[in-house]
This record gives C-alpha cells, sequence and structure tokens, in this order.
C-alpha cells in the first residue's frame, strides 16, 4: 500500500540569530477546517508537497533529533539546524532535490489559482521576501520577476540552492538579488523586522515547532508586513479521509520527516497573533493529492 510522503552573494542583511520577540493579539478566527465539506473516499497518492516515498524509504533511517530551540544561544542558529535537521549524505540530498524538481508539476499545476491570488498582494509592496522551506524555487515565478526584490530563501537541504537559484534566473531574478540560506524555519538568521514578506507554502505540516516557526516569521517581518502561507491540513472531523490520515499520521511523521497529515496548522496561524488575517479553505481533487486535499490559504498581516 502507498503511502502519501511528504514534499516542499552576501547581504548585510544575513545577521546572528537574534531573540526570539513576539507579541500575542487576542484576534482569532472560527476552526477553519471545520468549514471543509466532506469529502469522497480518497485513493492514496504518490507524492506530496514536502518529501516523496523514495525519500520517506530512506528517511526511516535517517533519526531527527527534537528541537530545542529555546535553550540556543542567540548565534547559533546552526545548531537548531543540525538538530532538526542532521546532516545528510551529499547524495541523498542532492536525489531528493532532484526528485522535488521533476515530481511537483501536478500539484503546482493545480494550486497555482491560489497562489496567484495570494501572491499578486505582493506586487509593489515587498522588496525584501523571505520564503522558508523554497525547495526548488515553485513560487519564485509568482513574485520575483523584476530586479528590485531580492529574495532570501530558507532550506535546510543544500542541494535545492542548485535548482532555486535556477528557477530565480528563469523568472529574471539577479544572481545578486537571490541569496540561499541553509537554516530551518525555527531559527532564520536574520535580522529583526528585516523582510517585507515571509511566504511560506507547504512547510509547516513538517517543521519540528509550528508556534516557534510562527514566531520567527513574525519577528522578522517589519510593521504591516505580509506572511503570504499555502499549507495542508487535517480534514474535516467524522469524515473518512480524517480517520484514514489519523491511522496513517503515525507512521507518516517517522517516514516523512516529520510531516503531520491530521495537523491543524490553520488554527496555529489563528493564534499565531497577526494584526489581520485572511484565511481561506480549499480542497484538492487531483488524485495524486488527494490524501492532502484540504488546504488552508491566505495572508496575515503583522
Amino acid at each position: 500500500m502507498a503511502l502519501l510522503l511528504h514534499q516542499s552573494p552576501a547581504s548585510p542583511l544575513l545577521q546572528p540569530l537574534a531573540s526570539l520577540k513576539t507579541t500575542q493579539n487576542n484576534s482569532s478566527l472560527a476552526a477553519v477546517n471545520k468549514q471543509q465539506p466532506s469529502l469522497p473516499v480518497p485513493r492514496f497518492c504518490s507524492c506530496c508537497g514536502r518529501r516523496h516515498f523514495l525519500e520517506a524509504a530512506t528517511a526511516a533511517f535517517l533519526p531527527i533529533l527534537p528541537s530545542n530551540a529555546s535553550s540556543l544561544p542567540s548565534d547559533d542558529y546552526s545548531d537548531m539546524l543540525n538538530r532538526v535537521h542532521p546532516p545528510r549524505p551529499d547524495w541523498y540530498e542532492e536525489f531528493y532535490a532532484s526528485s522535488m524538481d521533476s515530481g511537483m508539476k501536478s500539484y503546482e499545476a493545480e494550486i497555482a489559482g491560489y497562489k496567484s491570488q495570494i501572491f499578486r498582494k505582493l506586487k509593489g509592496n515587498a522588496k525584501r521576501v523571505l520564503e522558508l522551506g523554497i525547495g526548488t524555487g515553485p513560487n519564485l515565478e509568482y513574485y520575483a520577476d523584476n530586479k528590485e526584490v531580492q529574495v532570501f530563501g530558507v532550506d535546510p537541504n543544500k542541494k535545492m540552492e542548485t535548482y532555486a537559484r535556477a528557477a530565480a534566473a528563469a523568472v529574471g531574478l539577479p544572481s545578486k538579488n537571490f541569496q540561499f540560506i541553509e537554516a530551518v524555519a525555527e531559527a532564520v538568521p536574520l535580522d529583526d523586522a528585516s523582510v517585507d514578506a515571509v511566504v511560506g507554502t507547504l512547510v509547516l505540516c513538517s517543521v519540528k515547532d509550528v508556534n516557534m516557526a510562527l514566531k520567527e516569521v513574525k519577528r522578522v517581518l517589519k510593521p504591516g508586513g505580509l506572511f503570504l502561507f499555502i499549507e495542508h491540513v487535517a480534514a474535516k472531523e467524522g469524515t473518512f479521509l480524517k480517520f484514514l490520515q489519523s491511522v496513517l499520521d503515525p507512521l507518516q511523521q517517522k517516514v516523512a520527516d516529520g510531516c503531520h497529515l491530521t495537523r491543524e496548522t490553520g488554527m496555529y496561524i489563528t493564534d499565531a497573533g497577526f494584526s489581520s488575517l485572511e484565511l481561506n479553505t480549499a480542497s484538492l481533487s487531483n488524485a495524486s493529492s488527494s490524501l492532502i486535499s484540504p488546504h488552508v490559504y491566505g495572508v496575515g498581516q503583522t
């Protein structure tokens, strides 16, 4: 039985990791996942936004240590990288990056309309953009097609850089305007209030600490900055899909680099304390995405 498995020049901005800062507002939204319609019985699929089956088969033998960001010295974000994403062999990292570059086309085609909807908010509003889990750079075409944008692409897999740089060049982003940073979302080596926007698609499903990742998002954003997100989430309670996700979730986490099929990511984002938040739900219909059909997408503002 096949399992759905998870994908997704030096700058003066790059500084030692600053202390985490966050403010909690009392805004909240209705539970977004409860708005999702009942879904038909899904088929198993062979790929997902962040990890593939072949990666998972190998990842099962590459344990990930628990996150402990709160105990890190402020200048040692690399320690968090090694805890969350222990070093892998180069051949493995390259194999995964290559697989991601060629294996996500059908998903990207289906999600393109939702991406266009949220990324248009960046036009003219963001010159410094941090993308978490940039991977092979499939989002760059939506926001980095001009010479004024400076992009900081964070990913724990250093082999993604070649593919991400190629994607940046393909949309006309000068090489000097793109910086690849080997790091994790829980510890971003950028200054406080240093970027206009943060982008994250299919990232929060697999981070070790969602709250810490969202605190980092808010820390690096300037006042009024934008957080653009697209994430797969748990299915509606009581549906067969939710039952199936619940059964497979423990195994999924072990073999798919921490991917959570039943994570209520929409609620984490809602509770993160953005001053304003637009959060929408969607259900993908492509058979290859059916196990992760329920999605949330939108824009938060600090």
